[in-house]
């Protein structure tokens, strides 16, 4: 009976069933996240928080009850992982995996005030409330498509970041030389320049720092120019890995049976 239940339990948090017990689950658990969330963005106006603050306190520990038993009900639960089941440290690999840490993250700045006293370290933690809105990988489909696609692609979009990086020194350190002697006050040092370089870079251009020298335009103007061009590389790589995800889970679903989805023998 107890293996029963945990089995059924593994099966509705897990979501590998697709029954109205488990869909039911999971539209709860989005809805309750996305209800957190939306209190942590409007208890910062302040007239809503004088009006509506007593109502706030109770849905916050309706939601801690929530997410605490959902944590330790997955600790309970993930020996019947067949990736963690099979290693001795598979509980505590179980627990220090990403999604895991995303809920303990969840949790933590309800029970933290009460060890740590200090306001303004208290309001950081409050702030990390917003992390529950990552547990929507858990359950939304485009954002677990999001993080297959970052996995297959941290190699590439790594070496294009670098790229970027390496353009930035150049031209921070270009702009600097350049504009120095001019605006000893705005680019003070390469660092300082950095600025400059990453608003140019990205094309933003907020006009809080710009070149005075001609020198220091045309070197504007060249690395908004390039930056465009760096710009695209990760837009490419992440668009082609798209494309290519969503081929594969297309190609998946026409292999598995829709109702009990199990895939279909030749």
């Amino acid at each position: 009976m107890v293996n029963r239940a945990v089995q059924r339990a593994y099966e509705i948090l897990e979501g590998t069933t697709k029954d109205k017990v488990t869909r039911s689950f999971q539209i709860f658990i989005i809805t309750l996240i996305a209800v957190n969330v939306l209190v942590v963005i409007i208890e910062t106006e302040e007239s809503v928080l004088d009006e509506y603050g007593y109502l706030f306190t109770p849905f916050e520990v309706f939601s801690i009850l929530v997410f605490t038993v959902e944590y330790i009900s997955r600790i309970i639960i993930c020996k019947l992982n067949p990736k963690y089941n099979k290693s001795k440290f598979g509980i505590l690999r179980f627990i220090v995996s990403p999604m895991m840490l995303v809920d303990l993250a969840a949790i933590l700045p309800f029970f933290l005030p009460f060890v740590v006293t200090d306001v303004r370290f208290i309001r950081i933690i409050r702030l990390l409330r917003l992390f529950r809105l990552f547990k929507l990988a858990r359950y939304s489909e485009p954002m677990q498509t999001l993080g297959d696609v970052f996995r297959a692609k941290a190699g590439d979009l790594a070496v294009a970041f670098f790229i970027l990086f390496i353009v930035l020194i150049f031209a921070s350190s270009l702009m600097y030389h350049a504009e120095h002697e001019a605006q000893p006050d705005v680019f003070s040092s390469i660092p300082a320049s950095m600025w400059w370089g990453i608003v140019t870079l990205t094309t933003i251009g907020y006009g809080d720092v710009f070149p005075v020298t001609i020198p220091g335009k045309l070197i504007a103007a060249g690395v908004a120019v390039i930056g465009i061009a760096v710009y695209a590389i990760p837009t490419g790589i992440m668009a082609s890995a798209f494309t290519e995800e969503l081929r594969k889970k297309k190609e998946a679903k026409n292999l598995t049976c829709p109702h009990c989805g199990k895939e279909f023998l030749d």
